[in-house]
């Protein structure tokens, strides 16, 4: 009798998925698809990170399968999920802010419940990713200074050893966690220290909500059940790994000048940035128009299945189907 209960509830709000949705439904399904997603894809956006960093002097790796075997090499198997707690930790607010603000906007943004125009379709996702940058570029900015520490460790190691009479061994680095970051950062520089790069990163995830949002949303109805019904949920994923996948090759150029001006520990020989145009002026005269690709595959690598996770999380209704025990737990 349970397990029927269980199948039936799961049946009726998977049918719900695509209708009204409620707020702590939304937040729930955003969590949940962003803690899966960073799990499963977060070694690939390491070796992001590292490549887009490479700029002048000895350049440890050239592709994501040697940056992820030299850090296993180096780091051991943990060090590929260097700072992942800071994901995990704040990708539940970040990915439900934006899915929700999406849905918030193309709610309003509709009339009488009739299909919205491309026009409306990016205001939502203009809309929606103007929102999520409250949590992202504070994520981003902790993410990625444990992300890039092994590189730098090992830079300065392998220029140690080349140097005249230099020792073999190993360079000691302070090793930073997260909260000694975040209070660093506080103490030296209060909360903007913390939301360094705020423009680059507005710049990067509106153009991709812009894109991402009304593709997946055009995508997904192609696969629709009929002309009201809900795509299933392969279709919801290979719509979501599609728009993702395009939207984040398409601002690429910016996610390079953001991690660039959000790295705080550069090498010897790296140059540093004083903004984002500063920062597109050095890219251009010391390592040409192809720096701006850097990375590309490994962010597409990335975002594809994380996108993909996450519109099926949320079309299948998993945050309505666990609310929906709440009231019999209160009876």
């Amino acid at each position: 009798m349970n397990t029927l209960h269980f199948r039936s509830r799961l049946q009726i709000h998977r049918q719900m998925a695509d209708k009204q949705i409620s707020l702590p439904a939304k937040l729930i399904n955003g969590g949940i698809a962003g803690l899966i997603g960073v799990t499963c894809v977060f070694p690939i956006d390491l070796a992001k990170t590292r490549l887009q960093n490479q700029q002048n002097g000895p350049r440890l790796s050239t592709m994501l399968s040697d940056c992820l075997i030299k850090t296993i090499r180096s780091e051991g198997y943990f060090g590929i999920y260097r700072g992942a707690a800071v994901n995990l930790t704040l990708v539940t607010p970040e990915k439900a802010i934006k899915l929700a603000a999406n849905d918030f906007f193309r709610q309003h943004l509709s009339k009488d419940g009739q299909k919205l125009t491309l026009l409306r379709e990016m205001l939502a996702g203009c809309g929606a990713g103007t929102c999520q940058v409250i949590i992202t570029t504070p994520m981003e900015m902790l993410k990625i200074q444990l992300q890039d520490a092994g590189r730098i460790e090992a830079q300065r190691k392998l220029m140690s050893q080349a140097a005249v009479g230099a020792p073999g061994g190993p360079v000691e680095l302070r090793s930073h966690t997260a909260m000694q970051l975040t209070r660093e950062l506080l103490r030296s520089q209060g909360i903007a220290g913390l939301y360094k790069g705020l423009g680059a990163t507005l710049l990067r995830d509106v153009p991709f909500s812009i894109i991402y949002f009304p593709l997946f949303a055009n995508l997904n109805s192609l696969g629709g059940r009929g002309a009201d019904g809900p795509a299933p949920f392969y279709v919801s994923f290979a719509s979501g790994c599609i728009a993702g996948s395009t939207a984040a090759v398409a601002v690429n150029p910016v996610d390079v000048i953001k991690t660039r001006i959000q790295t705080m520990t550069r090498g010897s020989q790296e140059d540093t940035y004083s903004g984002v145009t500063d920062c597109i002026r050095k890219i251009l005269r010391q390592e040409g128009p192809s720096a701006f690709l850097k990375g590309a595959y490994c962010r597409a690598l990335v975002i594809a299945p994380l996108f993909g996770i996450a519109q099926v999380v949320y079309f299948l209704g998993m945050g309505e189907f666990l609310l929906s025990f709440l009231p019999q737990q209160n009876n």
